[in-house]
């Protein structure tokens, strides 16, 4: 296979997961990264971050082999095929998922098949708690290996005897064509649970299924196109981050994957952004997943009951916890170098305004679906309206959470506005009652002080802050959210503008081209090129994105998988990963090019469409 080293490419990975936590998954057989009991729990392996001290579960022929991989039809059960000049082999892995209750759900399971011929294989276990700080114990037991650590525990149930030397775990095995052994690595609380690993991968091959989205070949999909099957693949990483008990999505399962190879652009992304509320109930309603869309709106509905909308914060834990301390790993090297390896993020304490109108716009998105607020609900979101209007001209740390000092950011500003007309269309409709006069004049405050100070004529675009000119690609959502329409010279502008810009090889775009208060680089970001797809379809250039919607699906890695950020001249992907909102962005864009297309969609026309006057409408064929 292709040797990569002590650090395989972020890209290289795949990942598993039980809707409480995930695996990344190497393709030399070797189980990366595991926090436990939870997503943003400490590690139990974690050599992704330090190949010498975080720890591993490797599972591959002694020999030279290839490897091929994929995801078994639409579920998240993760295939490794190696194949040596002896024979064939297959690893599966996958863990049950947490609200089948049927399989002990905190069990890695890994199933090593042999097709033909004979393959030897060794066997590498070497766990390290809490991210290689909790001394740990090794001891054998009748079922297999019991480690140690901290407050963990694994046991590693194996068909072959093993050995424990210089605190790992080793074996060697000969799988004959027709054979198949199980590894079993059984987590706290789950040692001594019975288990049936053929019923728990056949009962978790029909949940992913089962849940999958399937439009039947004579359905009207509105999703259709080239990038279906992505689409279909993004939804199941969804799912995949989505947090069984809370409802709570994941940016990401990972933390501290470069954004800059060697740098310092490391940051934990296990939590949930609150901004990405409006984009991502758009996504999960239109792909016909409503009970994830209500478990997570009721969520972040939840966390708005702070007697101050000032005390809500840009990110929570997956748990709803607000402290999310930040601190480093000293002891670890981070992947390929790039220290510090962070957990927790100090994000959290930031002053972002942008975050009210991405709830806002989540609350109409949902009231669109038929989810109606109650009188409770509406108090909450209407005391967020009416704190908008008192905090709008105040300077913050932006969507891109800038740590190089607060400023006025024309996103912000926007947003605000986005709080106010979303709750002016809420009273307006009749749902509710709301001091509309004042709300009206408000809104239209912003949007005067906006048009003066963020639009720049010599620029000709929107820019990133008041007193620039650095552009942001967070122009490209000022008509999508309805500040101004598609057609528009001022937004016109500003997407020539980015596309000048901001834009490499048409897709790869920029987040922004300013001074962010941190040494180095970053690659282009993913989610930045859906929303460039999505003003180059709803400004009537709909082939162009067709074209390049396509051309981003082909970056992605061949299990439909994609990172934060993209680098434009390697197509190495960077960032923790994989990414969910890179994959929101990808079933928002196939959905506005399936609309224009004229393709129906389940429920209301997209947030992009309704609001923001398209110049490209939906075909009459």
């Amino acid at each position: 296979m292709t040797e990569f080293g002590a650090y395989p490419p972020i890209e290289a990975y795949g990942v598993v997961g039980n809707l409480e936590t995930c695996a990344l998954v190497a393709p030399n057989g070797s189980v990366d990264w595991f926090p436990f009991p939870h997503l943003e729990s400490p590690s139990i392996l974690a050599a992704i971050l330090d190949a010498e001290r975080g720890g591993r579960f490797r599972i591959a022929p002694v020999d030279t082999y290839e490897t091929d991989r994929r995801y078994v039809d639409t579920t998240n059960v993760l295939e490794t095929t190696f194949q040596t000049s002896g024979g064939t082999a297959t690893m599966t892995d996958f863990l049950p998922p947490a609200d089948r209750t049927d399989h002990p759900k905190k069990v890695l399971y890994r199933k090593l098949s042999c097709a033909e011929g004979t393959v030897d294989l060794e066997v590498e276990f070497d766990p390290q708690f809490d991210y290689g700080r909790a001394e740990t114990t090794i001891e054998s037991t009748e079922r297999g290996v019991l480690a140690a650590g901290r407050d963990e525990r694994t046991l590693l149930e194996s068909p072959i005897p093993l050995e424990i030397g210089d605190g790992r775990i080793t074996g060697d095995l000969t799988l004959e064509a027709g054979e198949t052994k199980w590894f079993l690595l059984r987590c706290t609380g789950a040692e001594e649970a019975n288990t049936d690993p053929d019923a728990a991968l056949a009962e978790t091959l029909e949940y992913w299924s089962d849940w999958a989205h399937d439009c039947g070949p004579e359905d009207d999909c509105a999703f259709e196109g080239s990038w279906h099957d992505q689409v279909v693949r993004s939804e199941l990483v969804l799912k995949l981050l989505t947090h069984a008990e809370s409802g709570a999505i994941a940016a990401a399962p990972t933390t501290s994957l470069p954004e800059d190879i060697g740098g310092v652009r490391n940051w934990d992304y296990r939590f949930n952004w609150l901004r990405d509320a409006g984009f991502t109930v758009q996504a999960l309603m239109n792909l016909g997943t409503a009970g994830e869309a209500n478990d997570y709106f009721d969520w972040f509905m939840d966390l708005c009951q702070a007697d101050d909308p000032d005390a809500i914060r840009p990110l929570y834990g997956l748990h709803g916890e607000s402290d999310l301390e930040e601190r480093e790993l000293d002891h670890f090297e981070g992947y390929r170098g790039s220290r510090p390896v962070r957990i927790g993020n100090e994000a959290a304490e930031q002053r972002q305004l942008d975050i009210y109108g991405e709830l806002l716009l989540a609350v109409d998105e949902m009231r669109r679906h038929g989810r109606e607020l109650d009188d409770e609900e509406w108090g909450r979101v209407r005391d967020i309206v009416d704190y908008v209007r008192e905090i709008w001209d105040e300077p913050d740390a932006g969507i891109w959470e800038v740590r190089g000092g607060n400023e006025h950011f024309v996103y912000s500003k926007v947003m605000c506005w986005v709080a106010l007309d979303r709750g002016i269309a809420i009273v307006t409709d009749g749902d509710h009652d709301g001091p509309l006069e004042a709300w009206r004049e408000s809104r239209e405050t912003i949007r005067t002080d906006v048009l003066e100070n963020g639009y720049d004529e010599d620029v000709g675009a929107f820019v990133q802050s008041y007193g620039t000119d650095e552009l942001d690609a967070t122009g490209l959502l000022l008509p999508i959210v309805g500040f101004l329409p598609f057609d528009d010279d001022r937004v016109r502008g500003t997407i020539d503008a980015i596309e000048e810009q901001l834009v490499e090889d048409d897709i790869f775009v920029q987040r922004y081209d300013g001074d962010d208060g941190l040494p180095g680089d970053e690659g282009a970001f993913g989610l930045c090129s859906c929303w460039l797809i999505n003003a180059l379809a709803l400004s009537g250039r709909v082939e162009e994105a067709q074209s390049r919607l396509e051309s981003l699906c082909s970056y992605l890695n061949p299990l439909g998988l994609i990172a934060e950020e993209v680098d434009p001249e390697s197509g190495a992907h960077l960032g923790n990963y994989p990414q969910a909102f890179s994959h929101i962005g990808i079933v928002n864009s196939a959905l506005y090019l399936g609309y224009i297309r004229g393709h129906e969609t389940p429920g209301p026309a997209p947030m992009g469409i309704r609001l923001g006057d398209p110049v490209a409408l939906p075909s009459e064929e």
